[in-house]
């Protein structure tokens, strides 16, 4: 057994914190580069540098491998050193209105513009209305209406002089100019009409109609001397407004000559202005209101301002953009609405920017489950790197029974480097779910969950340590904190050649050891420090554990660590808890008895198992085929039970205890219930690797300890598993002390020696097994199983025969 068992050597490895060579971390420098990540970081540094379409960069790996805070820190390191990109503004679209355009401005350029804009529209709002109220507008407009109503006086007298030659008087009534016949010069009356020759009557009625013509002439003509003096007054208002803006926009025009679409857009609002003449006309300002209330109404210059869309004036290089919470609206942009009396309004002020507005010409962070997770988000995503552009649109439109008007801003041209960070799975599921997630995400940076063991990242982990303790103000850390530190680096990823690259939970590690240090009142973060922070977070989580122990104490669950017993062994299970596992020993009970039923699990029958564990229930099937049914049929029925297991069994980590029971029952040898096993098993009888395998012996370890340590308890594993081993101090005394034991075996030979005491035994060149060995009684079992049903199936036929 010897041969089999562990040192205290191999049960763990110790940074040793002499190789250190500083006396605590405040005299180290900040942690410049990610730790172990090398493969993500070439990935990641071709991602961002290739221009190509479809090059986007999806960022894999488990949370708490540093893959937001080393793209956020590369990338802020990058873009110090690419153009900041231009501003980009929305502007009225003077056509329809409904369809706001863009102007691209270089960065810092919008900001000027804009508030140059504001500038001018405020003088618009006060230089308009005055020139309606000014002496030059006031005389240019009586000179044309004095010169309108000369030319209607002067036809209305020629009329009148034509008239009153003829015999008539050009009377003017409520209902306009009337001819009236004369005599003597007097108007005659009806009555004195009446009496008249009717030779008379019909030369006044002749002549009336011949005057009547020439009167409806007149009145034709002064009704267009009318319309040509509102024309001739709306076109000296529009000189006038013309020249006013002109003058007005002038500086502007020429600060912005450079800029076409801004000169474009000067020329609209100067175009729009004019043909809003009449809005500024004073006698224009009044509207009434729901109740009969009236307002005066100033004529608005809002349409004429810039909305700055995308200001890049403060940005130092290319933007880098994170959204946490990557909602549609939140990554393409909105059209926000004000309500007013019931109705809601909106212009293309109110159209404000997303995200990838922001991130354009830059890089955009996005969380791939938070995306998912919101509707239309990743659809419009791969929609704008597939157009390259950025389109706002009123997604819920789809869904509205009638369709309303709002604003359908042009679409902005994109150029962004998108990153997505997600778990792997996600990444597969994409890979193979979605055809367009592989034209579109083509890089991908695989963040790694452990580093190798080496010494150069075992002093980049001091420097991580260092960096920790500066950033967020703690005690530094003596070499001997840090080397606990990284000794616990190596336990969280359970391999001794291996560190964890989970930096999530090593800074928790570090802000607890520094927390109990203070509470000490010492200057630095000493070995014992990080012990105590890992104990006392071992104690916050481990209340089912020890409530599984005492049901172990007070023998509701039946284990036994001393003793022989056939066919009954302890197999190792871990309990997983969400952030705590942990380990304890489970009764396995093998039984077995003629027949041809085989290999019986009960779990699998009552439908408790995994398909893993079913897996290696055939393998064990395969194995006992293979080296005892060579030469004659296998006549076994066998039931294995993992006793008092009410709940879900999952993996293949008993399928050797599951072995040592079968073997145990067949041979009639007993089992040594001080000892505890687990291992998986192929068809050719090797121990292969399984997880856990520090749980596992912990908590045997407490069981035993709490039961009393004979020195012959410990626990088998598999030889491949001696890696992996980074055992608690406490358990590693104990073997030290040769009161508790860890044997590594390679085959399950092996493993029933240290179980039985008895050789397994090695087959001969017959191909029989040295009498006395395990085999030898296994096979002897077998044969005599496979005789007694050959036997009963002789006389079961003789007498069917009588």
């Amino acid at each position: 057994m010897k041969q089999y068992r562990l040192s205290p050597e191999e049960l763990t490895w110790r940074c040793d914190p002499a190789q250190f060579e500083f006396k605590t971390t405040e005299k180290l420098c900040c942690l410049e580069e990610t730790i172990g990540q090398d493969r993500a970081l070439a990935a990641i540094e071709f991602g961002l540098g290739i221009e190509a379409d479809g090059f986007n960069v999806f960022i894999l790996g488990e949370a708490g491998t540093g893959r937001s805070s080393t793209i956020r820190k590369l990338l802020d390191k990058r873009s110090l050193k690419e153009p900041v990109p231009d501003d980009w503004c929305y502007v009225r679209d003077f056509g329809d209105g409904s369809r706001p355009t863009h102007i691209r401005l270089p960065f810092g350029k919008g900001k000027d513009c804009q508030r140059d804009v504001d500038a001018l529209v405020v003088q618009l709002a006060t230089a308009i209305p005055k020139l309606f109220e000014s002496k030059e507008y006031e005389q240019a407009k009586n000179q044309i209406a004095n010169e309108s109503q000369e030319q209607n006086k002067k036809l209305v007298q020629e009329l009148e002089e034509q008239v009153n030659k003829e015999g008539f008087l050009l009377q003017r009534t409520v209902g306009g100019l009337v001819l009236v016949p004369t005599k003597n010069k007097e108007p005659i009356s009806q009555k004195g009409f009446a009496e008249l020759e009717e030779e008379d009557r019909q030369a006044i009625e002749k002549m009336g109609v011949v005057l009547q013509a020439q009167l409806n002439e007149v009145l034709r003509k002064v009704v267009e001397l009318e319309k040509e003096m509102r024309a001739a007054t709306l076109k000296m208002e529009k000189d006038l407004l013309s020249r006013t803006l002109c003058h007005l926009y002038e500086d502007l025009a020429e600060k912005y000559k450079k800029y076409p679409k801004v000169l474009a857009h000067f020329e609209n609002c100067i175009k729009d202005i004019i043909c809003r003449v009449d809005e500024f006309r004073p006698s224009q300002g009044t509207q009434v209101l729901p109740g009969g209330k009236v307002a005066h109404q100033e004529p608005s210059f809002d349409r004429y301002r810039i909305n700055l869309f995308v200001d890049n004036s403060d940005a130092k290089g290319a933007p880098v953009v994170y959204e946490a919470n990557p909602t549609y609206f939140n990554l393409f942009g909105r059209i926000e609405h004000i309500i007013t009396s019931g109705t809601a309004t909106t212009n293309f002020t109110m159209v404000k920017s997303g995200a990838l507005h922001r991130a354009n010409g830059g890089y955009l962070i996005l969380d791939c489950r938070e995306t998912l997770m919101n509707l239309f988000s990743y659809e419009a995503l791969k929609r704008s790197l597939r157009n390259g552009e950025v389109k706002i649109e009123d997604m819920a439109e789809q869904y509205r029974l009638i369709a309303t008007v709002s604003l359908k801003p042009e679409a902005v041209p994109l150029r962004c480097k998108v990153i997505l960070i997600g778990v792997p799975w996600l990444y597969y599921l994409l890979y193979q779910l979605d055809p367009d997630f592989r034209k579109y995400f083509k890089v991908k940076a695989d963040f790694d969950r452990m580093m190798d063991n080496t010494w150069e990242n075992v002093q980049q982990y001091a420097l991580f340590v260092a960096t920790k303790c500066k950033e967020e103000k703690l005690l530094p850390f003596a070499p001997s904190g840090v080397a606990r530190v990284i000794e616990h680096a190596a336990r969280l990823i359970d391999d001794k050649n291996r560190l964890s690259s989970r930096f999530i939970d090593v800074a928790d590690l570090i802000r607890e050891a520094a927390f109990f240090a203070k509470r000490h009142d010492v200057k630095t973060v000493e070995r014992e420090h990080v012990e105590l922070a890992i104990e006392s977070k071992i104690y916050r989580s481990n209340r089912v554990e020890e409530r599984v122990q005492e049901l172990i104490d007070d023998g509701t669950l039946l284990i036994d660590t001393e003793g022989e017993v056939v066919g009954q062994l302890n197999g190792l299970s871990v309990y997983m808890l969400g952030d705590y596992a942990f380990g304890r020993p489970t009764r396995i009970t093998v039984r077995t008895f003629m027949g041809k039923g085989g290999v019986v699990n009960i779990e699998r029958e009552a439908k408790l198992s995994g398909p893993i564990y079913d897996k290696g229930l055939l393998i064990l099937g395969g194995f006992i085929g293979d080296r005892f049914a060579q030469d004659k049929p296998l006549a076994l029925a066998a039931s294995i039970c993992f006793e008092q297991s009410y709940g879900g069994v999952e993996g293949d980590s008993a399928s050797s205890a599951e072995i040592y029971g079968l073997l145990s029952a067949l041979s009639g040898l007993p089992l040594s219930q001080a000892i505890a096993v687990t291992g998986s098993v192929n068809q050719r009888g090797q121990v292969q690797a399984i997880g856990g395998v520090n749980e596992k012996i912990e908590g045997f370890y407490v069981v035993c300890k709490t039961k009393g340590l004979n020195g012959k308890q410990g626990v088998i594993i598999p030889a491949s598993n001696a890696k992996n081993l980074m055992l608690k101090q406490e358990v590693v005394d104990a073997v030290a002390a040769e009161k508790f034991h860890v044997w590594a075996v390679s085959d399950i030979d092996q493993g029933i020696e240290l179980l039985t005491g008895v050789p397994a035994g090695e087959p001969q060149e017959d191909g029989t097994w040295p009498e006395g060995t395990v085999n030898y009684l296994v096979n002897k079992r077998l044969r005599e199983m496979a005789e007694g049903i050959f036997r009963f199936g002789r006389e079961e036929g003789k007498d069917s025969n009588s």
